[in-house]
């Protein structure tokens, strides 16, 4: 049934918007023109808002200096732009912009583009915009971003367990419920830490400035908000620690403390960002904490088991039984419906990160249920078990006194059941553990959706933007070598400007140059570029390639009347 409601819901919903992590739209000026005028500004459309960064825009100029340039900032058409203002006068030629900005779900994303001036520079300027993540940063955070999951867990988990299934020795929980606590403390206040560098893509390091900065952005609020909330739930903890009864009053303050944690997790991940954030943000919060309530609780049932001072009720079993089962009932149903919103198509199951890591997540979730369906037979052999007991009834007067070790109306205890329940709920617990890593990544990898429309735009977020050749060549007596630049280096359109070089790399004039490049794995082929003297360089605008592959680039150049060597070289085509 899980299964089909899910392809049922990926069908419907195939042809929505993208979803999650900001891909570019646009870009002002555009990947690759060349202006008669230097710009002003330079803007970048996004599919998603975004947060800026000090250093969200790097320009370099056609002989590779950085521009000094303003403070990034929104344009006026809304927080899904990023706009940073030029200097007055820009020289002629080639110039490369890399952009770094956060997403509107926390995850920063980075890439380059190129524009000229007057007209293409001979020599085009590269830029590395830098890794999206610091190794070491990237693994700390996401560390503390498993440490936070399990630890909401077992906080929420444990604390539900304790009021709702009512074990007569909770004593073992305590540790749980202090462990839970303590843990997610200690891992926001590490993401709040890590936060700057993260964006950055630096490494681990305090830098008050960005700290502070941190504090100011959507991602430092909400896990400001978590540790707000971290602190009147510490009491609601000391309150279960002490046994001390709990009013309707502070079991629905618990209960919006709970909905208030699992919030900060929607309001800082996919949820918050792409189609139908409303219902979005509910099914996340909801999807939080039915894992919480299962997962964290079946640990909490794992300890109960083992470590309580006396056998455990069956109706403790029962009652948790029947709390799993409206837990795994709500993460069915948010599951499904963020399954459909993260893929958007049945190619992203297996053509996309995300989709295969769903498809791992499914299969583990599978088997939890599993697991769930031997407990639950468990859970019935023990109550079998208890209503067979006969209950036991005093002795009339004079008669045999009751035995001092076995209370009149101590429960019969079955070790083999016992043992079995307790290494079903281990099995689950195992497999829990499973399911929440890959949650966890889940929620750092880019949706099927994004992914989809990332490709489509990948001429404009790719780095390098460009694919530069250099063939040497010899005739006569000249020497030298033809650079090559196919912009962007993809299938379809590509503009070519090529320059002869002398063998100290000054600019030499040819009276003529031709190219053409052949496909030989699919027999296409040759294609002349047709190039034109363009005044110290040779190009085109129109150098249509139609298949992605390894092309044979061969060029003819001729430095006299009567002499002139063709050379070839293979150049990677992308698709």
């Amino acid at each position: 049934m899980l299964l089909g409601t899910v392809l049922v819901l990926l069908l419907l919903g195939s042809a929505g918007p993208a979803s999650a992590h900001a891909a570019l739209r646009a870009t002002d000026p555009e990947d690759g023109t060349v202006l008669k005028s230097a710009p002003r500004h330079l803007t970048l459309t996004f599919t998603e808002s975004v947060g800026l960064l000090e250093d969200s825009f790097r320009v370099l100029d056609p002989d590779n200096h950085r521009l000094r340039l303003g403070s990034a900032e929104h344009a006026p058409e809304g927080s899904d732009t990023a706009r940073v203002t030029l200097p007055a006068k820009l020289a002629e030629g080639t110039y490369v912009v890399a952009w770094r900005v956060v997403s509107a779900d926390s995850h920063p994303v980075s890439g380059a583009f190129t524009f000229s001036v007057g007209k293409p520079s001979v020599t085009t300027a590269t830029v590395d915009t830098g890794p999206v993540e610091n190794p070491a940063t990237a693994g700390l955070y996401n560390i503390a971003r498993y440490l936070a999951y399990l630890a909401v867990a077992l906080l929420i988990g444990t604390a539900v367990f304790m009021t709702a299934c009512r074990p007569p020795d909770p004593a073992p929980l305590h540790r749980l419920l202090k462990a839970g606590w303590w843990t997610l403390l200690a891992a926001t206040v590490a993401l709040l830490v890590l936060r700057a560098p993260y964006e950055s893509g630096t490494a681990p390091a305090f830098d008050p400035a960005a700290f502070t900065r941190t504090l100011t952005t959507r991602p430092g609020l909400v896990l400001l908000a978590r540790l707000a909330l971290l602190l009147p739930a510490a009491f609601f903890v000391v309150r279960l620690l002490r046994r001390e009864p709990l009013s309707r009053a502070r079991l629905a303050a618990g209960t919006a403390l709970g909905v208030g944690l699992a919030l900060t997790w929607s309001a800082g991940e996919h949820a918050s960002a792409g189609i139908q954030v409303p219902v979005a943000m509910t099914s996340s919060a909801l999807h939080v904490l039915a894992m919480a309530v299962w997962l964290g609780g079946l640990t909490a049932l794992l300890t109960t088991l083992y470590k309580s001072s006396s056998a455990v009720p069956p109706a403790v079993v029962r009652r948790f039984s029947r709390l799993a089962f409206r837990s795994v009932t709500v993460l069915v149903v948010t599951g499904v419906y963020q399954s459909w919103r993260g893929l958007g198509s049945w190619n992203a199951l297996t053509d996309t990160t995300y989709g295969r890591l769903l498809v791992a997540k499914l299969i583990a979730v599978v088997l939890l249920l599993v697991m769930a369906d031997m407990s639950r037979r468990w859970t019935a052999r023990l109550a079998q078990v208890e209503a067979a007991v006969p209950e036991r009834v005093p002795e009339p007067v004079g008669g045999p006194p009751l035995p001092p070790s076995e209370p009149a109306t101590a429960p019969a205890t079955s070790t083999p059941t016992h043992a079995g329940l307790r290494r079903s709920v281990l099995a689950e617990v195992a497999v829990g553990v499973v399911v929440m890593v890959l949650t966890t990544v889940l929620t750092g990898t880019l949706p099927g959706r994004a992914a989809a429309e990332a490709a489509e735009t990948a001429s404009t977020t790719g780095v390098p933007t460009a694919s530069v050749t250099t063939i040497p060549f010899a005739v006569g007596s000249a020497r030298g070598k033809v650079q090559i630049t196919l912009d962007p280096g993809r299938t379809g359109d590509n503009s070519v400007e090529a320059v002869v070089l002398t063998p100290d790399g000054g600019l030499a004039t040819v009276p003529e140059l031709r190219l053409s490049l052949t496909l030989p794995a699919q027999d296409i082929g040759p294609i002349d570029a047709e190039l034109t003297d363009k005044g110290g360089y040779w190009g085109t605008s129109s150098l249509n390639l139609p298949l992605a592959g390894d092309w044979m680039m061969k060029v003819t150049v001729r430095v006299s009347e009567i002499d002139q060597v063709s050379e070839s070289k293979t150049v990677r085509i992308a698709g």
